[in-house]
């Protein structure tokens, strides 16, 4: 099973919603352009039953340089996460 590729997920977003593949595309590009800028003010998207995309925030921390040894500071980030909803965990077990 191989795992799927922007176009491919294009393809079958077309396909479900019986779209043609340029409406897939700009919706799927949509989609992604939303949940991008409000990760970006640090607000959360939850979508009901699928689940809820997130910003976290890593903390600043020491870390090791694995060739040299030699212990460097990691500033403090902040990530994308996403947290599967309980919909979505039932139907993947």
């Amino acid at each position: 099973m191989a795992d799927l590729t922007k176009t491919d997920l294009v393809e079958a977003i077309a396909e479900e919603a019986g779209l043609t593949k340029a409406d897939a595309e700009r919706a799927l590009g949509a989609f992604i352009e939303v949940i991008s800028k409000n990760l970006k003010r640090g607000k959360s998207v939850q979508i009901t039953g699928f689940g809820t995309f997130e910003r976290r925030v890593r903390k600043a921390r020491k870390a090791r340089n694995p060739q040299t040894g030699e212990e460097i500071k990691v500033p403090r980030t902040k990530v994308p996460a996403f947290k599967a909803g309980k919909a979505l965990k039932d139907m993947v077990k």
